[in-house]
């Protein structure tokens, strides 16, 4: 049977979760969403949490909310998807992008104070693979005039010794993704938490059309019917369908978490005598890293392509996380970047193959992928 790179585990109780929306009266716009945002905001140590159809809506959101416009600068890390610079792209802002500290593959303080231009409105750290990124170090090197919002689309469930990420301690908001391969699925799905009321509001508004809350016709002496759009938003509203299944996969993330880190711990120690291949960075002490992707990189990047080719041969399906988003063809063409701009993402990506790691991943398929990958570098 095929082994994936990631996949979902949905259990008998989260179909349950589901089947009872299905069984109640509102399927979308309804308190499922409230429950499934205020467990989010718990298990992440922040006041509030807004949930959104998909990770890249809810970065969207978050430019929004940070005022992002043509003539400011967004800058992110060149080791991502193309969504967390995107987001300011859809408002007219310039991205930007740090190169990563290859010791991390995470961006640093240095990294993003080099990066920086006078128009820098907003900096989008991403914590890549699960490994948290310094955000206090970060946070100290732009200062408190530049929003900081964490890119946590692959770290639910990581903790470092300052909290929780996501507790949002030392930036302004924090987005995840709930798409199937992350660490909790609601399907299609993202969340943003912030610890400020003005950031929630605003985020909620931009996923409603732009509207104000119902408690607007008490101010004005209308009726209760009354709405007001005050923003250009979108429709990026979470079903209560989704939002159920997503309340009930966060009672087993901990589990999540800690079966990934069995896949990785076994990982580095049946992978660790490979003649020619590079294991990822381990977290630090004191942090938990959430292992989204468990990375491994051909010390001589001619070889990637075959070890690829060859584990699909051997119906073991692996990917490569991520093409520098500067050489995206769009990036190159709009904003005129090429190569050469981040050395350190450049040289990641040529060596990079993530490899089959998830909660079900079974000892036996994961043995499979271990004797593969050294028999196709024996080769």
């Amino acid at each position: 049977m095929p082994i994936p790179y990631g996949r979902h585990t949905v259990d008998a109780d989260d179909i349950e979760a589901v089947t009872a929306v299905l069984r109640g009266d509102w399927l979308t716009q309804g308190p499922e969403v409230t429950h499934f945002e205020e467990a989010f905001a718990g298990a992440c140590g922040a006041p509030f949490a807004v949930a959104f159809s998909s990770g890249t809506a809810a970065l969207h959101a978050c430019a929004f909310a940070a005022g992002i416009g043509p003539g400011d600068d967004l800058l992110t890390s060149a080791l991502t998807f193309s969504a967390s610079a995107n987001c300011g792209a859809y408002l007219g802002a310039t991205p930007r992008f740090a190169d990563i500290d290859p010791d991390t593959w995470n961006v640093s303080a240095a990294t993003v104070e080099a990066a920086l231009t006078p128009a820098t409105k907003m900096v989008v750290p991403v914590h890549f693979a699960g490994l948290p990124a310094p955000i206090e170090d970060i946070r100290a090197a732009v200062g408190d005039q530049v929003v900081v919002v964490e890119d946590a689309a692959h770290a639910l469930g990581a903790r470092t010794p300052e909290g929780t990420v996501g507790s949002c301690k030392n930036s302004d908001m924090a987005v995840f993704s709930t798409h199937p391969v992350k660490a909790i699925a609601t399907g299609e799905g993202g969340v943003v938490t912030t610890r400020s009321e003005e950031l929630r509001d605003r985020l909620m508004r931009f996923r409603n059309h732009g509207f104000v809350r119902p408690e607007l016709h008490r101010r004005t002496g209308q009726g209760g019917w009354y709405r007001e759009q005050h923003d250009l938003g979108f429709n990026y509203r979470l079903s209560d369908l989704h939002s159920a299944l997503g309340r009930s996969q966060l009672t087993k993330l901990d589990r999540f978490i800690e079966q990934r880190n069995a896949v990785a711990t076994r990982y580095r120690e049946w992978l660790a005598d490979i003649p020619g291949l590079l294991l990822p960075p381990a977290a630090a002490a004191g942090c938990v890293h959430a292992y989204h992707l468990f990375v491994i990189q051909c010390e001589d990047p001619d070889r990637r392509g075959a070890l690829y080719d060859g584990l699909r041969g051997e119906d073991i399906f692996t990917q490569v996380h991520y093409l520098p988003v500067y050489l995206h063809p769009y990036y190159m063409d709009t904003f005129g970047y090429g190569p050469g701009l981040c050395p350190e993402a450049e040289a990641y990506y040529a060596r990079c193959l993530s490899i089959p790691c998830f909660p079900a991943l079974s000892r036996a398929d994961q043995q499979h992928v271990v004797e593969a990958i050294r028999d196709l570098m024996a080769a």
